[in-house]
């Protein structure tokens, strides 16, 4: 059976306890203490009233946490104004980066010119992030103060290099980045995700010489190409055998030549010295 126990209307305060004289509802005696409006007890006597139901003591938990949240909200209301209860409670996620710690003696300060010298990336598509992070390490590595952590200068900077789109994947981030690599690797899996390295393997492996195209044109397209996902995991004896085979024949002919008979019994390496020396004389 299930009974309030105690109610003080003085105080406001009430507290109902779940009892039951079997053994096995012994486990789920609950307690519970609330701060209501005085005399209002109906919504606990309505629950308590029924002994010849034995009650969930899940759907107990339940309803006495829908008063508990009823009771607190209509406290909160009385003593606010209209305008008030219309404005939007608006609470701010914490800022998603914690940079990490520098020694007691050390300090930084931001100076504009640093911000100013920062590639922009906006995550449209078509941009690279990869040549975004490169331009970004190259300026962060020159404005380095001694003494002070590289991946500290990048924590601190890295968000005045975004904008658009991209600044706001990094304002709305659930995570918490402790970490550069961190950083970079959400930033990576966010603007350069595994489909694109795919169609951009595919594309490695495919490429073909264009009509009319030189093969310096070609060369220099290729390794734009493969620029363009560093991480694309092609060995280098595969990248000069797409890239041979992608040939005109007249320019497969001319390299075989150059290379002093056939190109495939040359090591990658000295391979693609051959094609360098070709293309830098036929541009």
């Amino acid at each position: 059976m299930l009974w309030l126990t105690e109610v003080n209307h003085r105080r406001s305060t009430m507290t109902i306890v779940m009892e039951d004289e079997s053994i096995e509802f012994a486990p789920y005696k609950r307690a519970y203490q609330i701060d209501a409006i005085a005399g209002d007890t109906s919504s606990f006597v309505s629950l308590c009233a029924k002994p010849e139901v034995k009650p969930n003591p899940e759907f107990v938990d339940f309803r006495v946490n829908r008063v508990l949240e009823s009771k607190s909200d209509q406290m909160e209301n009385n003593d606010s104004t209209l305008k008030e209860l219309a404005t939007p409670d608006v609470v701010y996620q914490p800022w998603c980066i914690q940079y990490p710690q520098l020694e007691p003696a050390q300090t930084y300060k931001l100076k504009s010119g640093l911000i100013h010298l920062l590639p922009k990336f906006h995550g449209l598509v078509g941009e690279d992030p990869h040549k975004h992070l490169k331009k970004f390490h190259v300026v962060c590595s020159t404005m380095r103060p001694q003494g002070i952590l590289e991946d500290y200068i990048k924590m601190k900077v890295f968000s005045f290099s975004l904008d658009g789109v991209a600044k706001d994947w990094l304002y709305l981030q659930p995570v918490l980045f402790k970490t550069w690599g961190d950083m970079k690797r959400l930033f990576f899996e966010k603007f350069f995700p595994a489909s694109r390295t795919m169609i951009i393997r595919k594309e490695i492996c495919g490429i073909r010489q264009h009509s009319g195209e030189t093969l310096h044109e070609y060369w220099e397209r290729f390794n734009k190409l493969c620029a363009t996902c560093p991480h694309h995991q092609i060995s280098e004896q595969l990248l000069i055998q797409y890239f041979y085979e992608g040939l005109t024949m007249m320019d497969q002919s001319m390299i075989d030549v150059s290379s002093g008979g056939a190109l495939i019994d040359k090591m990658p390496a000295a391979a693609r010295h051959v094609i360098s020396n070709m293309t830098s004389n036929t541009q």
